[in-house]
């Protein structure tokens, strides 16, 4: 059956200039389309009586017990097999941003909201340019005001970044409600699971320079809970600090939680062997996240997965 093995968690690369529930349905669409065209069930059979010339000749005719195919299965009077696919998405990027986008099909939306309750972190390639400032903190919107910039060195951005890090990593152990003191919180910090497991505020757990040459500059963020708008803002701000200004030129996610860039499909490959196969290849290390973020064991959706997850994972009609 060609949905077999379609129920699970997989990621996509959403580019910028796309809305997250577009992408969402070009999958669903593409993979509805192929799912049709694969060959179903014969259809079923049934006894009818028809006339046929009888043995003795002489123009008599007789009854014959004949299997027919029922008509109502035929693909032109049933319609598409599958008519919906019931997939989820994970943190959304908007429609500026781009990178790693995670869904789920099947079981697999159970799956999200345990990655989810993870509080896994995510990391961004940010581009900024200093000299202006915009109403929405991006470089595409209505210019604020142009400020100079020339005084600006990479050593005094790293400092602010610095700054930046070091305040947030105050708000983390804050709200990861752990004391720091105990053999718990050493345990925690050697297996880097210290985050905050519920509600938390934006928290930026690492950044770094990666490219600098005015008036443009690159940063690597690693954070929890945040929104790309959050990001863009968060460059608006390093350039007040530096006495400047700064508008946000691309926010690209290159990971979230356990999916990378690397495991991304691009548009080319949103088709059904594509994604049963990084379903597949994605398996194992979901499952190893969660029993050892979550503690799940047998009783996990994901092992629920083996068993009756492909036939939950598509609404067929009948």
């Amino acid at each position: 059956m060609a949905a077999a093995g379609l129920a699970g968690l997989f990621a996509v690369y959403k580019p910028a200039g796309v809305a997250w529930g577009r992408v969402r349905e070009a999958v669903e669409t593409r993979l509805l389309r192929e799912l049709n065209a694969a060959p179903g069930r014969a259809p079923r059979q049934r006894v009818r009586f028809l006339p046929a010339p009888a043995p003795g000749g002489g123009g008599a005719v007789e009854l014959v017990a004949t299997r027919v195919p029922v008509l109502a299965d035929h693909p032109l009077v049933r319609g598409p097999r599958f008519k919906k696919l019931k997939i989820g998405a994970g943190h959304r990027l908007d429609v500026k941003a781009s990178g790693v986008f995670v869904l789920g099909i099947g079981h697999g939306n159970k799956l999200l909201t345990d990655l989810y309750n993870c509080h896994l972190t995510k990391v961004y390639i940010v581009g900024g340019l200093f000299g202006k400032a915009t109403d929405d903190f991006s470089d595409t919107g209505n210019l604020v005001e142009k400020t100079t910039f020339d005084h600006i060195t990479r050593e005094k951005l790293e400092r602010i970044l610095a700054v930046i890090q070091g305040t947030n990593q105050k708000a983390l152990l804050m709200y990861s409600n752990i004391d720091m003191k105990t053999q718990e919180a050493y345990e925690l910090a050697v297996k880097g699971l210290i985050r905050p497991m519920g509600k938390s505020p934006p928290i930026i757990t690492a950044v770094r320079c990666l490219q600098f040459a005015l008036p443009e500059f690159q940063l690597e963020i690693h954070c929890l809970h945040e929104t790309q708008q959050y990001l863009r803002k968060m460059v608006h701000e390093i350039g007040l600090e530096l006495k400047s200004s700064a508008v946000c030129t691309r926010v690209r996610r290159i990971r979230d939680g356990i999916f990378t860039v690397d495991d991304a499909l691009p548009r080319t490959q949103w088709n059904l062997q594509s994604i049963q196969e990084a379903i597949r290849n994605c398996q194992l290390k979901v499952e190893t996240e969660l029993e050892k973020t979550l503690g799940h064991g047998e009783n996990s959706p994901l092992h629920q997965l083996d068993g009756d997850a492909d036939e939950h994972a598509l609404q067929e009609r009948d």
